[in-house]
């Protein structure tokens, strides 16, 4: 039963409350074939939409998942395509008129129907370094599906700390929300960040860097051992986690306090 049928039979009286709970919460759920079961209702019930997670995909089931997704959505971000799938899925979108994002050094795209309002928050999003923008594209377009405006501003890392203040001054009077900031190596600048604003700021680990603490586990291990309170953090190279955080605390400032 589709979702305006449930909500018709309970405003009719032919069901119960809890028989259309519990038809809801099976109609959130849709099985593609053997490989995929998705959330459908996820952005209805989170604010945040279905993510394909497409490495270990082949393209066929990935552009199943597209239309099944889109069929009731009108966004689906695809992450960490394999570089010889990448233009596959992208020439799959633009053939089926679905219009694309894609991000900088990065292998991720977000799918969408139509051009929607960014009626979300605002989100600031910093790299240490140009190695970084990877992960931090990933972050953006997870904030975009979520309606959220994005001010980026990458390289900006402990090297040369006087490249962080112009960016910071410019993200607290846009009136960010949240930052993310991504950082490899050490990851020292997602504690600097977060000891200078008043802001929540998620800490990405990258996997860059080599030697001891090699591929992340320095810079996991130092925002995880922050000093500096306000600062949260995720996995190493998660940037769609990042975003979804982000965009959640940014869209809920939006919606309450503006």
């Amino acid at each position: 039963m589709e979702l305006y049928d449930i909500l018709q039979s309970l405003s009719l009286g032919k069901i119960s409350v809890s028989k259309a709970q519990k038809m809801l919460s099976l109609h959130s759920i849709d099985k593609i074939e053997d490989y995929a079961k998705l959330d459908t209702g996820r952005k209805h019930r989170k604010g945040i939409p279905e993510v394909i997670f497409a490495e270990n995909k082949q393209p066929e089931e990935i552009k199943s998942i597209i239309k099944k997704v889109l069929a009731k959505s009108d966004c689906v971000l695809v992450s960490r395509l394999k570089k010889n799938d990448y233009s596959k899925i992208v020439s799959f979108a633009k053939k089926s008129r679905l219009k694309i994002k894609t991000g900088k050094n990065s292998t991720s795209v977000l799918i969408y129907k139509k051009d929607t309002q960014k009626n979300g928050g605002k989100v600031g999003i910093v790299t240490a370094g140009t190695s970084d923008i990877g992960i931090a594209e990933e972050a953006r377009l997870m904030c975009e599906a979520m309606n959220c405006t994005c001010i980026c501003s990458y390289d900006i890392g402990i090297a040369g700390m006087h490249r962080m203040f112009p960016v910071l001054k410019k993200l607290i009077s846009e009136d960010v929300s949240s930052i993310i900031v991504v950082a490899g190596m050490e990851g020292a600048l997602a504690s600097l960040v977060s000891s200078l604003v008043n802001i929540p700021v998620i800490g990405v680990p990258t996997s860059v860097g080599y030697g001891y603490g090699e591929k992340g586990v320095a810079a996991l291990a130092s925002m995880l051992q922050s000093c500096s309170l306000g600062l949260s953090v995720v996995n190493i190279d998660n940037g769609i986690g990042a975003g979804a955080v982000a965009a959640n605390i940014a869209n809920m400032v939006k919606t309450r306090y503006q």
